[in-house]
Parts: C-alpha cells; sequence; structure tokens
C-alpha cells in the first residue's frame, strides 16, 4: 500500500493548513462562534472556492473525483484548529447520506450544491432511546398520497440548526430495531411541521434536537424500505473522518505540551528537562503514532464493499482513537498543570473536542465489545 499522497492531494493539505494558520487563531475561533451560525459563513464560502467541499464528491456528482484520503487530510486539518464549519455535518454524513443512497439525479443536483456552498445539510438519524445502535428508529414516514408524512424527534443533530436541508432516516416499514424498512426522506429544514431548538455542545460545536409532526416529504433517497446499507456506508466513512479529526487535535495537544516543556521553568531551569517528564512527552508521542496508524487504516478500510470487514476495520480504529486522545488528554493536562483547565487556553478545548470525539458513534469499550462479539451492530 503506498501512503504517498498524490500531488493534488497534497496542494489540498498545503492550502488548507496555510488557510487555517491564517484565519483560525484561537481567538479568531472565539469570534466565530459568537455567529448565529457557530461558525463562519465567510470561511465556509471560501472553504467552497478551494474545492474542499466537493474534494472527496465524485465529478459525476457535482465533485472533484476525490475520496477517503481527501476527507482524511481535511478532517485532520480541522482538528488542529478545532474549526466550527459543518463539515462533518454537511458533507461527510448528509452528503455520504445522498452519496450512498441517492439516484444520479438527487446526487447531481443535492452535492453539486453541497460542493459549491450554496446548500447546507444535516443528517437526522440518531434517537434519544436507541443509544449507539443507528437502526433503532422509532421516527415514522407514513404513506401519504404521493409522498410521506414524518412524524417523531431526532436528537443530537449535528449543525441542524444551520442546515438548510435534512436528511431523515425515517421508519417506512417493519419493527422498531429492524434493519429492514428504513428510509432517508429529504425535507427543507423551515418546512411546514418541523420543529427545531439548536444549542452549544460541550466542544463548541453546535446541534439541534428535531421534531416532526405531520411533516409532508416527497423526496426519498433510492429505496423508502432499503436504506439501512446506505447508512452503515455513511456512518463508517463518518468514524474514519472522526478519526483523522481526533489524529489532529491529538498532535496540537501533543505539540503544544513539548512547547510548553521546552519553555516552563521550575527551579530556574525547563521542565522539560526533567526526565520523568520527559518520559510522559514520550509516551504522548507513541500514543499519537498509534493512533496515526489506525486513521490510515480506517481511510484505507472505508471504501470496502464486504460492510461487515469495514465496520469491523472502523471499530479497531475508533477504539485506538478514544484511547489516544484519552491518553493525550490526560497527560497534557497534567503536565500544564493549571493552565490547562483555563477557558482562554486552547488546550483545554482540545480535550473537550477529543472526548466528544472519542463518545461519538461509541467509545472505545463499545467498539472493543463489538469487535469480540462477532459481526458488526454497523453492518448491512
Amino acid at each position: 500500500m503506498d501512503f504517498d499522497l498524490t500531488e493534488e492531494q497534497s496542494l489540498v493539505a498545503d492550502n488548507l493548513t496555510r488557510l487555517l494558520k491564517d484565519r483560525y487563531g484561537f481567538e479568531q475561533r472565539k469570534a466565530y462562534k459568537k455567529d448565529p451560525l457557530g461558525f463562519s459563513e465567510a470561511l465556509w464560502s471560501q472553504y467552497a472556492e478551494m474545492g474542499l467541499l466537493g474534494a472527496a464528491f465524485s465529478e459525476q456528482d457535482g465533485g472533484y473525483g476525490g475520496g477517503a484520503v481527501e476527507r482524511m487530510l481535511i478532517a485532520e486539518a480541522f482538528g488542529r484548529s478545532l474549526a466550527l464549519e459543518p463539515y462533518m455535518a454537511s458533507v461527510v454524513l448528509a452528503g455520504g447520506a445522498v452519496k450512498h443512497a441517492g439516484s444520479a439525479e438527487q446526487r447531481a443536483s443535492l452535492l453539486g450544491s453541497v460542493a459549491t456552498g450554496e446548500l447546507r445539510l444535516a443528517l437526522a438519524h440518531a434517537e434519544r432511546a436507541a443509544g449507539w445502535n443507528p437502526f433503532d428508529v422509532a421516527t415514522t414516514a407514513t404513506r401519504d398520497g404521493s409522498g410521506f408524512a414524518l412524524n417523531g424527534e431526532k436528537g443530537l443533530v449535528i449543525n441542524g440548526d444551520s442546515a438548510q436541508k435534512l436528511i431523515v432516516l425515517a421508519r417506512t416499514a417493519g419493527g422498531r430495531r429492524e434493519r429492514a424498512g428504513l428510509g432517508l426522506f429529504v425535507i427543507d429544514a423551515g418546512a411546514t411541521g418541523v420543529l427545531r431548538r439548536g444549542y452549544e455542545t460541550q466542544d463548541g460545536q453546535r446541534a439541534a434536537e428535531i421534531g416532526f409532526v405531520n411533516a409532508r416529504v416527497e423526496d426519498v433517497l433510492g429505496d423508502s424500505e432499503g436504506a439501512a446499507g446506505a447508512v452503515a456506508a455513511t456512518l463508517d466513512e463518518a468514524i474514519a473522518a472522526l478519526c483523522a479529526e481526533g489524529v489532529g487535535a491529538m498532535s496540537e495537544a501533543t505539540e503544544i505540551t513539548t512547547e510548553y516543556l521546552k519553555t516552563r521553568k521550575q527551579f530556574g531551569t525547563p521542565i522539560g528537562s526533567f526526565q520523568a517528564l520527559q518520559h510522559r512527552a514520550s509516551d504522548m508521542i507513541v500514543a499519537l503514532e498509534q493512533a496515526r496508524s489506525m486513521m490510515y487504516y480506517a481511510t484505507m478500510m472505508a471504501s470496502e464493499t464486504d460492510a461487515d470487514a469495514r465496520s469491523r476495520a472502523m471499530s479497531a480504529a475508533k477504539a485506538q482513537i478514544g484511547r489516544s486522545a484519552k491518553f493525550i488528554g490526560q497527560q497534557a493536562t497534567q503536565l500544564h498543570g493549571g493552565i490547562a483547565m483555563t477557558y482562554e487556553y486552547k488546550l483545554g478545548h482540545l480535550f473537550k473536542r477529543m472526548t466528544m470525539i472519542e463518545m461519538s458513534y461509541g467509545d472505545a469499550d463499545y467498539h472493543l465489545q463489538k469487535l469480540g462479539g462477532g459481526p458488526s451492530l454497523f453492518a448491512a
């Protein structure tokens, strides 16, 4: 397996790194967070102009012909900067659902608009009672003339309060936890019968609770009863991207900590000269490289057609990412002392984001249990 980047991929990574270094300082991020959208709309448009929003979509779908590697590079850079823009929500999650379930016309129309920055999407799939089971769906889509009537509630819809359209996972048939009988429906976020309550999450991102009361929808992505496979593939791609974002955040936390050890003095000497602290910093680097290796593995397996093999690979990667993130966050905080706990210092915010990444779509213990228990829960 050749892990060297192509010239185009290197250009994407370099351009984004320079942009974020220039436009995404820690103080600038605080200002972006105060925007009513919770992120910088100007930067979102700039991402579109740079081709970042369409980089992972095929040319037939209105993108630029990339894939999992492009998603990895972009997510890792966003993780370093704690970027607030809805790349995960609009491109990876909702965009992935459209890519895997939509018709050629739907993909070209919706993904083409996402790539240009004109349209922001959000995937409304999780429900409060479901835990980490994506196929535990109580929201219903009942046939109503030429369309469907949506009824139910979705929780923790990432960037759901700023999305213009929602991709909603709803049950058209079968029992509540069955994989059969699920459909993906496209509805305007401001449509009659759609109720949204937005809020800020612990890591400074945005999410929404969304209710549907006889919300009428006619736009279905593919088979209205056969969306389970598309959902599984989408969430596996999201896990791969989250692994990359986590590695970006861990890399930044490790670099901040090693720099602090070089400059912070105690008894007239840099604390980085103390052997015990050097050992702890070395352990952080080992944990980071373990996570980076699994990030590459997840990226490589994101396009695997064997759903069970793909999902088991994502579980292996997510378990290591979760453990490395927890270890690095704890060590970085302890090596900094009290300053790491202050709101004005970036490290604490990195630890919060790493913790949220670890808890998204199953923590390390959950994925280790899946690996030891046979076929994957996410497999179609």
